[in-house]
């Protein structure tokens, strides 16, 4: 289809920034140029908004297959096998720099994929893309106004510098957990905070709550080496013991506080992770 093609560097825009993946949002305009494909556009007036909106629907249907996903794998008693690198590995390539630099930076990214998908679709169409809010998917435009004001507000709150200050947060995490400050976790911890921790045994363990959570901040064992690394997008570590990889964890922050932790432990839950690179350094 020779509109698609056409526009595909808008579209490839659109995906990358409502899913933050450039290779998911490669499956999304696979997937939508076959609908399309089977499609009658004679009566389309506005290709281009047309095509933008058969992308955003197939990108949310994706987000939730992804939500569920990981539901899946929490109600089956295990965390999802996480996608880690070294944080001096996580530059984007060229290709990745080109593509963000018209509208949004990295730390932009990641703060998109925190926010809810109704809310990151309303904020990344509109703001974004110039997308009119009576053209947003599913939503009437008072509703598209809101979800994208409440999104920019989250935006306006993270500065350039959020993965620099996110890694910072879960340092200072780790030197509290090690020296034993009760205090200084509580600091750093939301309230509500949530901690999931899989050891590979079947059972996982939730734990809610500021309190206990810093009480549980004991498997920062001072014998482990924690090497910074970035997990699903997210700051992080693998800790290894004696030169053998057995944690990997996640953090979510937001606001300057930690909201969640992902705790994977144990050396045969994380032995399939390919973390050679952690242990050679």
């Amino acid at each position: 289809m020779d509109a698609f093609e056409a526009h595909r560097p808008h579209l490839q825009a659109v995906a990358t920034r409502i899913l933050g993946s450039r290779a998911e949002a490669d499956d999304a305009l696979q997937e939508a140029w076959l609908r399309i494909n089977r499609s009658d556009t004679s009566d389309v007036d506005n290709i281009g908004g047309w095509l933008t909106t058969v992308v955003s629907r197939v990108c949310l249907t994706m987000i939730d297959a992804r939500t569920r996903r990981r539901e899946e794998a929490l109600e089956a008693g295990r965390l999802p096998d996480p996608v880690i690198t070294r944080p001096d590995d996580a530059a984007p390539d060229p290709e990745g720099e080109a593509l963000a630099a018209d509208a949004v930076g990295a730390a932009l990214l990641v703060v998109l994929e925190k926010l809810q998908p109704a809310e990151r679709l309303a904020f990344v169409l509109h703001d974004l893309f110039a997308v009119p809010f009576e053209e947003i998917v599913d939503r009437s435009p008072a509703a598209a106004r809101q979800l994208a004001s409440r999104a920019r507000r989250r935006v306006r709150g993270a500065d350039r510098d959020a993965p620099t200050a996110d890694r910072q947060i879960v340092d200072a995490f780790l030197a509290a957990a090690r020296g034993g400050d009760f205090a200084g976790l509580l600091a750093m911890l939301d309230p509500d905070v949530v901690l999931r921790t899989d050891d590979g045994g079947g059972a996982l363990r939730i734990i809610e709550g500021a309190r206990a959570v810093a009480t549980s901040a004991r498997f920062f064992s001072t014998r482990r080496v924690a090497h910074p690394a970035t997990v699903d997008g997210a700051a992080g570590f693998v800790a290894t013991e004696a030169g053998v990889p057995v944690a990997v964890l996640a953090f979510t922050v937001l606001d300057g506080r930690i909201t969640a932790i992902d705790a994977l432990g144990g050396p045969a839950r994380v032995a399939g992770l390919g973390l050679e690179a952690f242990v050679a350094n």
